[in-house]
């Protein structure tokens, strides 16, 4: 695999190599972008939620797992995922959608507490628009990334391979 330099910017139209299908270098943050991908995936699919978290699947953890994904590098939980545009975010429309997505979960995330069940978090009536925004999010990003946002989401450990590799 070859690793391209900034002078093969996405910005410049171009793709990078990929790695189940994300691309790992056109984006100076990547292995952030993917957590905050897998997070978004998860969060935005409730087929997948009542499949693999509330059936207890741990090969993909649970919503407090997604939600601190999200959030563990980027501190999206303190500032705008508009600081990482160029980094971790292609242009400011995927900023303005992550942040989105990040407030509406949050928020019932201290509503619930992080040691909620999962069916709290599914039953909280604020959960649909968090869905909704986080599949906007989802969406966007994986256009972006040049994948089918409708893939089911990878396990935690293809994660954790795709991001210690490249």
């Amino acid at each position: 695999m070859t690793v391209q330099g900034s002078e093969n910017s996405s910005r410049r139209g171009r793709r990078s190599s990929t790695m189940g299908g994300m691309p790992t270098n056109d984006m100076p943050w990547w292995r952030w972008r993917s957590n905050v991908r897998s997070a978004l995936h998860m969060l935005s699919d409730p087929g997948f939620q009542r499949e693999c978290w509330l059936a207890g699947r741990e090969e993909y953890g649970d919503v407090t797992d997604a939600v601190y994904r999200l959030v563990e590098d980027t501190w999206l939980d303190n500032w705008s995922a508009e600081k990482y545009v160029g980094t971790i975010f292609r242009d400011p429309q995927e900023a303005a959608l992550v942040d989105t997505a990040v407030l509406r979960v949050l928020r019932i995330m201290h509503e619930v507490g992080p040691d909620a069940m999962v069916s709290a978090y599914l039953e909280h009536p604020g959960w649909p628009d968090a869905v909704r925004a986080a599949r906007d999010a989802h969406v966007r990003l994986s256009a972006g990334d040049g994948e089918d946002p409708d893939v089911p989401p990878r396990t935690l450990e293809v994660l954790r391979i795709m991001t210690r590799s490249a």
